[in-house]
């Protein structure tokens, strides 16, 4: 499955949960496949997607969903131990897998030889889930209806869709989704 399709199954499935999406293209695809004032697009700061949504879900009890990358998520693997030993029951954490830098020239990441999965579990995620590459639907029920945090495992197939740039300043997404919050 491509990572586009991936967040338009998810997406269809959210109904009021806060997002916060990886830099570069998972942003740009899912700001393509679902525009949202409750969306936070990150445009920087690689590898930061999971902290950002761990603040925001202990601040608040609105569920998070964050979409990461591999890459990203192995940049700043800590986040994973804080998040679990700070345990914010409103926290979805997707790492969209391509085991690759898709933002930044297909680099290949070592997600081909690590199990995310298995690292969440081992720092003591108790709800973890996986859809593999081969699933043609994602079914997000189960792990919406999960207490947090929540580790989503799903693999994706490299490479990035073809979807334009967003059409917003930094300063524009940021102010957006933080008065979408004061409501």
């Amino acid at each position: 499955m491509e990572r586009i399709k991936a967040l338009k199954q998810i997406t269809k499935q959210l109904k009021d949960e806060l997002v916060i999406c990886n830099i570069g293209f998972p942003s740009r695809e899912l700001y393509h496949v679902k525009d949202s004032f409750k969306h936070f697009y990150m445009l920087g700061s690689m590898g930061m997607a999971s902290s950002i949504g761990f603040g925001l879900a202990m601040a608040q009890e609105q569920k998070v969903i964050v979409f990461d990358g591999d890459g990203s998520l192995m940049m700043n693997l800590g986040s994973l131990i804080t998040i679990c030993n700070q345990n914010p029951s409103n926290l979805v954490l997707v790492v969209l897998d391509n085991e690759c830098y898709g933002s930044t020239g297909n680099q290949c990441t070592y997600a081909s030889v690590t199990d995310l999965k298995k690292v969440a579990e081992g720092v003591g995620f108790q709800n973890t889930f996986i859809y593999t590459e081969s699933v043609d639907k994602i079914d997000f029920t189960p792990v919406l209806k999960s207490q947090g945090p929540v580790f989503v495992h799903v693999k994706v197939k490299p490479g990035n869709a073809n979807v334009p740039v967003i059409p917003m300043e930094p300063e524009e997404i940021k102010e957006r989704f933080m008065n979408e919050l004061k409501k």
